[in-house]
């Protein structure tokens, strides 16, 4: 079994829904979530919060430089991903084609680095 990374992309409007119309979201994103565990296909999962929250750390120079925001500036964000346990990439994409019809976003998916 290979673990994909099925990263769903969107951007921060997302995030201005009033509850009423993403609730639906919510609750196929739950059930979804509930039967991949089931399944014994999740890995781990979460929702990230507003890319706002977010901050960078280059460690790279010989100085640590923490900074607020984004490390990119771009139209989408990541808001949220599940890891994977999946026999082949087929049957990856037909999880995330399940993944982004629940959540209501487009999801990358990305095998994980086996090691060798």
């Amino acid at each position: 079994m290979t673990q994909y990374l099925l990263a769903v992309h969107g951007d921060d409007s997302v995030y201005d829904t009033p509850i009423e119309e993403a609730q639906p979201m919510y609750d196929a994103t739950a059930k979804f979530n509930e039967r991949i565990m089931a399944d014994g296909t999740w890995v781990f999962g979460g929702g990230l919060k507003r890319i706002n929250t977010a901050t960078v750390v280059d460690g790279t120079g010989a100085d640590v430089v923490v900074t607020d925001g984004p490390y990119l500036e771009t139209k989408e964000y990541l808001g949220g991903f599940w890891v994977i346990e999946a026999p082949d990439l087929d049957a990856a994409l037909k999880i995330a084609a399940e993944g982004s019809k629940a959540c209501g976003g487009k999801v990358e998916v990305r095998p994980f680095e086996d090691g060798e």
